[in-house]
């Protein structure tokens, strides 16, 4: 009989025990509860789920947040399709706004048909640790190392391709300026730019002008003949290296280009692709050049 009572009471006292528990969890519940929106949900499910970064926030679920707070708009996401923007747009009563796609760069046109290899690397087939071990092994110090790390990191949105003669190559349609690339390599060569940055200059290379023509082909020489061609200001020269100053990107036209004699300032047309000048030395080859060591 004892052991009988002992049960009870400890069955009793474990279903007291459980009913304190659920109702502190009850109260817990109600004190701490945070209301979420289940509008964010249905604009979750509007976006692209690509978590890309391109609107200045880490996720798609993020930036739904930012949606319905109104601390965004639809338009910063320039990855989903117009038709969905509005979707997104009218879903909330609000205007899309107006933001222009951004896109990755490359700062340098030295493929290897053009640009030297003046040593061996073996090793992994990575900018990043080629560029640990001997720099790339390209002449040109400032120079693409074409193993394609930032084609790798962009596999999800095939943004990047790597040319024939391994240089990469960004489709501005699928570029989500999530800036991966810009990242990952190595010779800080990738930037991101809205597209109407068209005028460029496809070279990072500081040596002076006859050095850094022995190693490149298509290198900036620091002639100025873009900075004399060009509106007042808006190409400079930095040492030996030209630059533009796109707070004056409305000046810019392809004037700029026609007399680069190496071809590095160039115009990125979405349909032709790089458009070099009239003037810039034409590249016959097809074949990589020899190597110098």
């Amino acid at each position: 009989m004892e052991s009988i009572a002992g049960i009870a009471l400890a069955g009793a006292f474990m279903a007291g025990l459980g009913g304190v528990l659920a109702l502190l969890l009850a109260v817990a519940n109600r004190r701490l509860y945070v209301y979420e929106d289940p509008r964010i949900d249905a604009l979750e499910d509007m976006l692209p789920h690509s978590n890309c970064g391109a609107c200045g926030t880490p996720s798609c679920r993020q930036f739904a947040e930012a949606l319905v707070k109104g601390s965004a708009d639809p338009g910063l996401c320039t990855v989903n399709s117009k038709d969905m923007t509005y979707a997104v747009a009218d879903y909330l009563g609000v205007e899309v706004g107006d933001h222009e796609k951004r896109v990755a760069r490359l700062a340098c046109a030295g493929g290897s048909h053009v640009a030297y290899i003046r040593a061996s690397y073996k090793g992994l087939d990575s900018c990043r640790a080629a560029n640990l071990v001997s720099g790339g092994g390209k002449g040109c110090t400032w120079g693409c190392i074409g193993f394609g790390d930032c084609m790798d990191v962009c596999g999800e949105f095939d943004a990047i391709r790597m040319n024939k003669y391994g240089l990469p190559v960004v489709d501005e349609d699928k570029c989500t300026a999530c800036e991966d690339c810009v990242d990952v390599c190595p010779k800080d060569l990738f930037s991101i730019h809205p597209v109407s940055h068209r005028l460029w200059i496809a070279c990072a290379n500081r040596d002076t002008g006859d050095a850094a023509e022995a190693e490149c082909e298509v290198t900036c020489n620091a002639c100025a003949r873009c900075v004399a061609d060009a509106p007042e200001g808006l190409i400079t020269l930095h040492g030996d290296l030209a630059a533009i100053d796109y707070a004056k990107n409305a000046l810019a036209s392809r004037v700029a280009i026609e007399r680069c004699p190496t071809g590095c300032i160039v115009w990125m047309d979405k349909r032709e692709g790089m458009v070099k000048g009239s003037e810039a030395k034409k590249v016959v080859r097809k074949e990589p050049l020899p190597r110098g060591y």
